[in-house]
């Protein structure tokens, strides 16, 4: 997310400008301040395209309110605006969102998405959404209660999508020392397993996806990155 989040651009931000420190990184708003500086690696997520799989995920489902939570430079939150969602993007970074603000007027849906520069560890929404979207969301508190903070977000009859990443996997930049060339890292703190996040579900919840799937992304450069990432949608029956 910034609290955000968002990823290859994405709301799932990739280590960029700056190390964790011994305790890890704090994903507050001034480390996504730095992020999405116009001189940061992180820049480019500003024109990175929407991740595949929330079009795959959605496809199915009758449009109606949304929530993209972490929606940093907005690519998600215009996809499903395009498909007739009236969507609300949160993010904790002005800069993102200035971007968002950009995209989906160049897109021609500025009036389709409303855009919320927040806290999510903080922020309560006035109601509940049909659907509530994390897509690599990285929130100054720990991954897992996040997206059980996220799960009462959603009505009844509602979808829960979360998008992250695999452990020992990632989204962004490449480190040679990991997993080899091109193997892209993201911070610890933000990975996460599927069956964790179904585990946080209870019998109001009928777990539809609960995978780790493969693919690659071109980065600056023509370098390809391999990923793995963590899917869950789900549906809250009652």
């Amino acid at each position: 997310m910034s609290a955000d989040g968002d990823h290859q651009h994405h709301a799932g931000h990739p280590e960029t400008d700056s190390q964790p420190e011994a305790g890890g990184h704090d994903f507050d708003r001034e480390y996504w301040r730095r992020q999405w500086r116009p001189d940061s690696p992180g820049a480019a997520m500003a024109v990175a395209p929407p991740h595949p799989c929330v079009q795959t995920e959605t496809a199915g489902l009758t449009p109606g309110t949304a929530l993209d939570a972490g929606c940093g430079a907005g690519a998600e939150s215009i996809l499903l605006a395009e498909n007739g969602w009236r969507v609300t993007g949160v993010d904790i970074s002005a800069e993102a969102l200035a971007h968002a603000r950009r995209r989906a007027e160049a897109a021609g849906i500025g009036e389709s998405v409303d855009w919320v520069e927040a806290d999510l560890t903080s922020w309560e929404p006035q109601d509940h959404y049909d659907l509530v979207l994390s897509c690599y969301a990285h929130p100054a508190m720990p991954q897992l209660d996040f997206y059980a903070r996220l799960s009462g977000w959603v009505r009844a009859g509602g979808t829960l999508l979360i998008v992250g990443h695999l452990t020992g996997s990632g989204h962004g930049e490449t480190h040679e020392d990991h997993d080899g060339p091109g193997h892209a890292q993201p911070p610890r703190e933000a990975t996460t397993l599927a069956a964790d996040i179904a585990g946080l579900l209870d019998e109001r919840w009928r777990i539809v996806t609960a995978a780790h799937r493969p693919r690659t992304l071109t980065l600056p450069g023509d370098r390809i990155a391999r990923l793995e990432d963590v899917i869950v949608r789900a549906t809250r029956i009652a």
